[in-house]
């Protein structure tokens, strides 16, 4: 059966989970943390991609981006999955793969769902009990954007620039929308659109979409 071909439209952010083989561990200590985050930085800089928020979990990443060009992303998955495996199999003197065959992605209405993913990738450590609170995780964006921690990797969309224009009153405006808890069916739809890499918005968005790949976006059966 064909590979669904991947949805990426310039200028239209995306999110991306990557998740170790088997859900099998791929960062076993922090070093391992550590190198991982050096490579987005000049892989996103080489393909024209912005880093809006990311969190590294145990045995899976989450990374929100946008492209300037439509290869991009495909890309900075490429260079970063292969430093990577290369890097951990080298390390711990291992062979064969880390990484599922194939990671997911889905387009994301910028206008209404954008703030959401943040939320949703920086919550990840919280959701999971590794920790009470989104800054007490080490390798989250969360510090970046609620207290201004600096993080040379992030590049934040004019969506989330636009909350205010005073770097600490929209510093602010952010950890109030953690102190919201998000609701069931919205942390659901976000978690389908990753599942199926279908797009994440309203009718209008998914038709948006469909024009610009000129083909219909269908959610096939699972049998």
């Amino acid at each position: 059966m064909p590979r669904k071909p991947r949805m990426y439209i310039e200028g239209i952010p995306c999110h991306v989970v990557q998740r170790g083989n088997n859900r099998n561990t791929c960062f076993f200590s922090e070093q391992d943390y550590e190198f991982y985050l050096i490579k987005p930085n000049d892989a996103c800089r080489r393909y024209k991609v912005d880093l809006h928020a990311y969190v590294l979990m145990t045995n899976h990443t989450h990374l929100l981006m946008t492209p300037t060009e439509e290869t991009g992303i495909s890309r900075v998955m490429q260079s970063l999955g292969r430093c990577y495996v290369q890097f951990v199999n080298k390390t711990y003197h291992r062979t064969g793969t880390l990484w599922e065959s194939r990671y997911k992605s889905n387009l994301v209405d910028s206008e209404y769902y954008l703030l959401a993913c943040y939320r949703y990738i920086e919550m990840n450590p919280v959701r999971g009990g590794i920790v009470e609170r989104p800054e007490d995780y080490q390798w989250s964006s969360y510090r970046a954007h609620a207290y201004g921690e600096r993080n040379y990797l992030i590049s934040d969309h004019f969506v989330f620039l636009n909350q205010h224009p005073d770097a600490n009153e929209r510093r602010k405006i952010y950890c109030g929308l953690f102190g919201m808890a998000q609701s069931e069916s919205l942390l659901n739809e976000i978690r389908l659109a990753a599942s199926f890499s279908m797009p994440l918005g309203n009718l209008a968005f998914r038709k948006q979409v469909e024009k610009a790949l000129g083909r219909p976006i269908k959610l096939k059966k699972v049998i």
